[in-house]
């Protein structure tokens, strides 16, 4: 068994990004600027802000920070989103989710300049990436295919299922890894709350990407001999011996299902790290206007 590190493997990158932002500069051109807005309080959106702040530091980007209380109204939010769509130094900016209850995250993500749209949200980033068009993926599959690639993980003809369909990872997630490249020519199926022989599925796969948002929902029998392991979920679980009261649990039961698994991602620091970094990257395209002019 190896453990895939995506810490490691996102410093990595971190210093790649940092070294292309330094030639720009020296050549004259602009620093790529990536703008957050983030609304309320919720302490897992605090903690990924902060952690896309400081990865910013390290890529050499500028990044600004805005923030509303969760009473803003949706007309407010979609005027600061029209803003930042025609400010010309601001290269790319993501709208934090979850949002209030009150306010529509998809008018919120349709509002967003596609051009902008570092997250790759926007329908027609979604649909470019669905055909094969050069795009902003979204940052937590790409940061997945980045560890395949750089892990020199095989997936062409490989079995893959992926558990969970939503938008944000399972859907983008089975629609890459079935395209014609690598990472992917895989066989794919998308199984979900609704699937039926779930096990099944799960037993005959030689890839399974989790992304289910259920703690410990893979057990060590759905899973064969020398399946590659990609444990997408972090769960905020209670916890005793941790000084914040809380602590990240995968969809994957790790200390049972490791010692079956050629390659799997432990949580935290598999996963998680690569889904900023992946963000980074998409900022350092739009700064340099590389998908879209």
């Amino acid at each position: 068994m190896k453990l895939i590190d995506g810490k490691a493997v996102a410093a990595q990158i971190k210093l790649e990004i940092a070294k292309e932002v330094k030639q720009l500069i020296d050549k004259g051109q602009k620093r790529p600027h990536l703008a957050a807005i983030l609304v309320g309080h919720d302490g897992g959106s605090e903690t990924y802000v902060r952690n896309k702040v400081k990865s910013c530091e390290e890529c050499g980007f500028e990044s600004t920070l805005i923030r509303y209380e969760d009473n803003v109204t949706e007309k407010e939010l979609l005027a600061k989103v029209t803003e930042l769509n025609n400010n010309q130094d601001i290269d790319g900016f993501i709208v934090q989710l979850p949002l209030p209850k009150h306010i529509s995250e998809q008018k919120v993500i349709e509002a967003i300049d596609y051009r902008k749209d570092v997250d790759g949200f926007h329908p027609i980033n979604v649909g470019r990436m669905s055909i094969g068009l050069p795009c902003y993926i979204s940052a937590t599959p790409n940061g997945i295919l980045e560890l395949l690639k750089r892990y020199n993980i095989e997936t062409e003809g490989k079995k893959c299922v992926v558990l969970g369909r939503s938008n944000i990872v399972g859907k983008p997630m089975a629609s890459l890894m079935m395209q014609k490249q690598y990472p992917g020519n895989a066989t794919v199926t998308v199984c979900h709350s609704r699937s039926k022989d779930l096990v099944k599925e799960c037993q005959s796969a030689d890839i399974i990407i989790a992304a289910l948002g259920q703690p410990e929902f893979v057990t060590a029998d759905m899973v064969k001999e020398g399946a590659v392991i990609i444990d997408v979920g972090t769960t905020r679980v209670p916890s005793t011996e941790t000084k914040s009261g809380f602590r990240l649990k995968g969809d994957i039961k790790f200390d049972e299902v490791a010692p079956k698994c050629s390659y799997i991602t432990p949580v935290p620091g598999g996963v998680g790290p690569m889904t900023i970094v992946s963000l980074m990257r998409n900022t350092l395209l739009a700064g340099k206007k590389e998908i879209y002019q």
